[in-house]
């Protein structure tokens, strides 16, 4: 199984979002970089691999709507294809006072 890290805090616009994922997930050079182009990806291929999204809260900070639209196209990714496993990790390091 391939494991496919993706950063949420380098997602600071939609063009940096989509030039990350199609590097980091080996999208196609005809990935058409917005969120139905991502959804065909994820959901035909069947390329077992785990994608681990850190701070995926930053993804939504910096995106908002297009942010929250777009992890949930790798929730409903994860439901729809059986190859793909998708989870979020989040830093919980307190901050020192």
């Amino acid at each position: 199984m391939k494991k496919i890290i993706l950063d949420g805090s380098s997602f600071i616009d939609k063009e940096a979002a989509h030039v990350i994922l199609q590097e980091k997930m080996e999208l196609p050079d005809y990935y058409g970089k917005n969120l139905d182009a991502l959804w065909d990806c994820l959901s035909s291929d069947f390329t077992k691999r785990m994608i681990i999204i850190q701070n995926p809260h930053r993804i939504k900070e910096n995106l908002g709507r297009y942010g929250e639209a777009l992890l949930r196209v790798f929730v409903d990714a994860k439901k729809a294809n059986p190859a793909v496993t998708v989870a979020f990790a989040y830093n919980m390091r307190k901050k020192k006072s």
